[in-house]
């Protein structure tokens, strides 16, 4: 049996009178690459937030690295957060006073770790960017600060990378190296569970999970661009007729 790094079990969640979620089951396997795709409304970005422990669910249950988070008081999941989970976001969130090596470690500063120089290295080598270790965020391209945003995400040894649309704000070449890298981490034993609204992009993942109206609407394994374009165009048809079935 595959090991989880993630599994949601019946997750809902409610906002008010909205339901976000409903009913959600998934499940994540440890060293897997896998794309969340869905219209607008869909509740892709609710389902991260739930998955990563950034909120927390109505009812249902959401297994991390082996714990389950309802468990966990605010102190142990923000240790959980912290120490097992990174983040890569469509914007960089790089602070622009601090050079690319202080903007990779600063997790490991907010935790109080240790620093060590051999991993700093390490990590800019596996993105690329050893000869730019000195440079401000303003002095690189966009690829290259997204870059930064992953070596600070896999600074930490996560076990599970969560990246909402990491390749929104790029052109399609840079897309494309940001989503090798992701591929290459994946590789080295890393979770990858990526939001994105791009079929391109999904083709990258190993499988591709798809939502509707906040429900499970299928999956795709080993996707291509045509297959994941094709299957997101009868997303509307699948809602509309699960509306009515239910």
């Amino acid at each position: 049996m595959v090991n989880e790094a993630v599994r949601l079990q019946a997750v809902r969640k409610d906002y008010g009178r909205v339901t976000a979620l409903d009913g959600v089951d998934l499940a994540f396997p440890q060293g897997g690459f896998t794309a969340v795709m869905g219209p607008s409304g869909s509740g892709k970005s609710t389902f991260l937030h739930c998955a990563a422990g950034l909120d927390r669910p109505t009812s249902g249950t959401v297994h991390l690295d082996g714990q389950e988070l309802s468990a966990l008081s605010e102190t142990r999941l923000t240790k959980l957060r912290r120490d097992r989970v990174g983040f890569v976001f469509q914007a960089f969130n790089l602070l622009p006073s601090l050079t690319v090596a202080q903007n990779v470690v600063l997790p490991l500063r907010l935790a109080g770790r240790r620093v060590e120089g051999k991993l700093v290295a390490r990590m800019l080598a596996h993105v690329g960017l050893s000869e730019r270790r000195r440079h401000l965020p303003g002095e690189l391209s966009g690829g290259q600060q997204q870059r930064v945003a992953i070596a600070r995400a896999l600074v930490t040894r996560p076990a599970v990378l969560f990246a909402d649309e990491p390749t929104g704000a790029l052109d399609t070449r840079t897309a494309a190296e940001v989503l090798a890298l992701l591929r290459e981490s994946v590789r080295g034993g890393l979770t990858v569970v990526m939001v994105t609204h791009d079929p391109v992009a999904a083709a990258h993942a190993d499988r591709v999970v798809f939502l509707a109206d906040g429900r499970v609407a299928g999956e795709l394994a080993r996707p291509t661009p045509g297959a994941v374009a094709e299957r997101m165009t009868h997303l509307g048809a699948w809602a509309g007729a699960s509306a009515v079935g239910a």
